[in-house]
């Protein structure tokens, strides 16, 4: 189910500090996305507009929502042209209203042209990941559970995308396949096929990994719960299970591990989860059924020189 942006969100959305998009991983972005998108110049501005011309762009928006992105935004429009100036007006992670402010940009207006389709996709993507993810906070508000991404990202987008989680008050999974061990239903597959049982299969793998490696097994039957806990699993992932499947996992398991739900999560079930105990709640439709939320970069132009007709 596509998740849509709220009539209204709190007003305080982030508790912590959402962090930091990684430099590395917003530079690598930002040229492909610019690379795409005028990998000539941009032939329009470029003959329409005269080179001296300067405009002031506002970003609005047009529905209210968390915001997510404005430092992204910002960068579009410096890597384009350093000269141009572009002032934030509210934070990543705050709540906005319709018709809002969120930023001013002042420069040539042949940048602010070209840097406009990339810098707003990108923030109104972000934005409105942001937003779900608020809402999804707001229905397990007094639980004490976590809302949690998934890697159902977009590719490329991975490190953008899970920022923009945590500014709207969520908390990132595993960021790749290299940071955690995660068995889930294909891999117990696999093993049971080879006549592994999947206790000695998680025995086998704590021998092996590093102390400081976190070890996570899906189920999806409450007759696989004892064998993988008593095996020394971190987390177990109870997939597609229904609320009342919840509350006797949790029982069974019995504090030995943390217990995450996961599957058929929604905005109508996400708070009736997070009461039968568990301790995350991970939603792949917080990054991958989050529509962009509607921000429009409004332009006027300041100054234009009369188009030499030679």
């Amino acid at each position: 189910m596509t998740s849509t942006a709220p009539d209204t969100v709190s007003a305080t959305v982030t508790t912590t500090d959402p962090g930091t998009v990684p430099p590395h991983a917003l530079r690598r972005v930002i040229e492909t996305a610019l690379e795409e998108d005028a990998p000539w110049g941009d032939v329009t501005s470029e003959t329409l507009i005269p080179a001296d011309a300067t405009a002031t762009a506002v970003l609005a928006a047009r529905e209210p929502g968390v915001l997510s992105g404005g430092g992204v935004f910002a960068a579009v429009v410096q890597a384009v042209d350093p000269t141009v100036r572009t002032e934030l007006h509210v934070a990543d992670g705050t709540a906005f209203a319709a018709g809002q402010v969120l930023a001013t940009v002042h420069g040539s207006a042949r940048s602010v042209l070209r840097a406009e389709r990339v810098a707003l996709n990108l923030v109104q993507r972000l934005s409105g990941i942001a937003t779900v993810t608020a809402r999804h906070v707001d229905a397990v508000a007094g639980t004490g559970v976590r809302i949690a991404d998934t890697r159902k990202t977009t590719p490329g987008l991975r490190a953008l995308e899970r920022y923009a989680v945590r500014c709207g008050g969520g908390h990132n999974h595993r960021n790749s396949l290299s940071d955690a061990v995660l068995a889930k239903d294909n891999h117990l597959a696999v093993l049971l096929a080879g006549g592994t049982a999947i206790g000695d299969a998680i025995t086998e793998a704590r021998r092996r990994l590093g102390h400081t490696v976190h070890l996570e097994v899906e189920v999806d039957r409450l007759d696989q719960v004892e064998a993988v806990v008593a095996a020394g699993v971190d987390t177990i992932m109870l997939d597609n299970f229904t609320p009342e499947q919840l509350v006797e996992g949790v029982r069974l398991v019995a504090g030995r591990a943390l217990v995450e739900a996961s599957g058929g999560v929604s905005l109508e079930t996400v708070g009736r989860i997070a009461r039968t105990g568990v301790d995350v709640v991970s939603v792949g439709a917080l990054t991958h059924s989050a529509r962009a939320l509607d921000l429009g970069l409004d332009v006027r132009v300041d100054a234009a020189a009369p188009v030499d007709p030679a």
